[in-house]
């Protein structure tokens, strides 16, 4: 395969494109599933899929829209599907979740009726739905690339504030924390990555890639930080794996990345289980008691 890795670009823009999403996906899951918000990612992912079958639809009948990355229209659909998602959290005070299930019934509902307007299923959509190697171009690398960066300097520059408020919302709110710009940061940060992960792991299942590797390193982990690692570290893993055995197998690479991730939450369970196993309650570990 090594071989095969030089000679192929589009092997190269496979891989580097999933260490990129091995990395950002499970940092931005440690979050979600701490505030116990990873179903997110789910109504994230479906939004998308709206814009990245509306960005299709156009480009048969606009001239403009045939040259252009449809995962940039997945993209802007994906923040205002979280904009909207905040917005109704505020509407609904004593029913946030309910937020979620909203905004995923509208993303499918949506993603439907253009899919229909399209006049049906196409390899594009395919791709996006289920991940594909060979899908990645060499403009998507960039794009992602360039959601990386920026992910990566906005959460160093707001790692604690993020912290504060994962683990005592209200004493962060009191002690002058602006809760809804660094909130609005942090959910359009889960937008940009969902739509980027559109192209390896596809959209049914790039919610995985941001709670598997997260679960499994909360049966190991003893801090916060230990939990970034340990998620980065099962992430990389399941990625690198998923693709290389995809394309020695000639599988799904979404599918075949997601079913390694979840090959490690049952070995992480097993070990900790014959470790002595416990469970630690994080929000408890570091917040009210």
């Amino acid at each position: 395969m090594l071989e095969a890795f030089f000679r192929y670009e589009f092997l190269q823009n496979a891989f580097f494109t999933g260490v990129m999403i091995g990395l950002l996906a499970p940092m931005l899951g440690v979050f979600l599933v701490v505030r116990r918000l990873s179903l997110i990612a789910d109504a994230l992912s479906h939004i998308t899929l709206s814009g990245i079958a509306a960005s299709l639809l156009l480009g048969k009948h606009v001239v403009f829209f045939q040259g252009l990355n449809p995962l940039y229209m997945g993209m802007v659909f994906s923040v205002g599907g979280a904009l909207l998602i905040e917005q109704l959290r505020s509407v609904y005070q004593y029913y946030k979740e309910i937020a979620i299930p909203i905004i995923l019934s509208g993303g499918i509902g949506l993603g439907v009726v253009f899919i229909s307007l399209a006049d049906g299923f196409n390899n594009d959509l395919f791709n996006y739905l289920f991940g594909s190697v060979i899908a990645v171009t060499r403009s998507d690398l960039w794009t992602i690339l360039g959601v990386t960066i920026v992910v990566l300097v906005v959460l160093t520059l707001f790692y604690k504030e993020l912290f504060f408020l994962s683990f005592d919302e209200e004493q962060a709110v009191v002690s002058g924390l602006n809760r809804k710009l660094v909130h609005f940061i942090f959910i359009v940060m889960v937008a940009l990555v969902i739509a980027a992960s559109m192209r390896i792991v596809g959209i049914l299942l790039v919610s995985s890639l941001m709670t598997l590797p997260v679960a499994a390193a909360m049966r190991f982990a003893k801090g916060f930080k230990q939990m970034f690692v340990y998620s980065i570290l099962f992430g990389q893993i399941s990625v690198i794996g998923g693709l290389i055995l995809a394309y020695q197998l000639d599988l799904a690479p979404g599918g075949t990345i997601v079913i390694l991730a979840v090959l490690i939450l049952i070995g992480s369970i097993a070990v900790d289980k014959m470790m002595g196993g416990r469970q630690i309650n994080w929000k408890r570990a570091y917040g009210k008691k």
